[in-house]
């Protein structure tokens, strides 16, 4: 199968438009795609980016650099440990008491292929962080994305990566009778993961059909040589290049890793795309390619009703 190519050509830096007085707040923004992230937008002149991760050293040290080249953009760390819902509930209160606005709320970071856990809320680790985390910090800001919506000219757009990876998940969907278990099967690392990346896949879809004048999408990046990829052992890394390239999808430039999730903040107008839809590298609308359980909105509508319970009680 042909790699999927998409927007070949596409270069942030020329075709992104001005993101002048919009505030962004990116997850996992201390590395990897994430960081990257912040440093294209942060070309297009927005007014404020907040970035979140558990290193409050690294958060540092990227302002420390982030400031010495665009001095006009402010940039702020926020530590989150994802793995806690209660960290995330207390540091997404304190940053939407500060926000009059908030333009884009990309979901960057994730955990991929990780060893059996459990997080501290007690569920499988990487539902937890990929899937549970951003819904806490989501459910958090919700009030202020849609308040930002009813100002003028405004364009908000709610990001969340996943992965064509989520096909790796359980039959059926979300294991939900094992998802407070460490789900150690044969492959069970991938299954977790795939059963993380069809939730983000899921629920971004049912945003977009309870929230529809907030644009969400779910995008998957690529294969991109991060931590996320490298920090894998030899076998779980070549299972994972011989999957995409089964799938069609090509090994990404570091460099140019981030345009995928990048191009969905402002790279194409709001009415040439698909609210709730998935995007591959770079542009390319792939919902009806999903399988049927990810495309499904009896799925996406039981993962919206569990998810809730679970964050209510937190």
């Amino acid at each position: 199968m042909p790699a999927v190519e998409g927007l070949v050509n596409f270069d942030p830096d020329k075709e992104l438009p001005s993101l002048e007085g919009k505030i962004i707040f990116i997850t996992g923004g201390t590395a990897g795609l994430g960081r990257n992230s912040i440093l294209k937008l942060a070309k297009q002149s927005p007014a404020h980016i907040y970035f979140s991760g558990r290193n409050a050293s690294a958060g540092s040290t990227l302002i420390s650099e982030f400031q010495k080249e665009y001095p006009d953009v402010l940039l702020t760390f926020v530590e989150v440990d994802l793995s806690s819902l209660a960290s995330v509930k207390t540091a997404a209160t304190s940053v939407a008491k500060t926000l009059d606005r908030l333009d884009i709320l990309m979901c960057n970071a994730g955990i991929m292929a990780t060893p059996p856990g459990l997080s501290k809320d007690g569920f499988e680790i990487q539902f937890a962080v990929n899937h549970l985390g951003h819904a806490m910090l989501i459910n958090v800001l919700l009030p202020v994305l849609e308040r930002t919506t009813n100002l003028p000219g405004t364009d908000v757009r709610l990001i969340i990566l996943t992965s064509v990876g989520y096909r790796g998940h359980p039959k059926g969907g979300v294991a939900y009778d094992k998802v407070r278990t460490t789900q150690d099967t044969i492959f069970g690392s991938w299954t977790r993961y795939g059963q993380s990346k069809l939730a983000n896949i899921a629920y971004a879809s049912e945003l977009a059909r309870r929230y529809p004048d907030i644009l969400t999408v779910s995008v998957h990046p690529g294969v991109v040589e991060t931590g996320l990829v490298t920090d894998l052992t030899f076998w779980k890394r070549s299972f994972l290049y011989v999957a995409n390239f089964m799938l069609g999808v090509s090994l990404m430039d570091p460099e140019k890793g981030c345009y995928s999730q990048v191009w969905t903040v402002t790279g194409t107008t709001r009415d040439k795309m698909q609210n709730g839809g998935f995007y591959m590298p770079i542009g390319v609308l792939a919902t009806e390619k999903l399988c049927k359980t990810a495309r499904s909105e009896k799925v996406g509508g039981e993962l919206w009703t569990w998810t809730q319970e679970v964050l209510a009680k937190v």
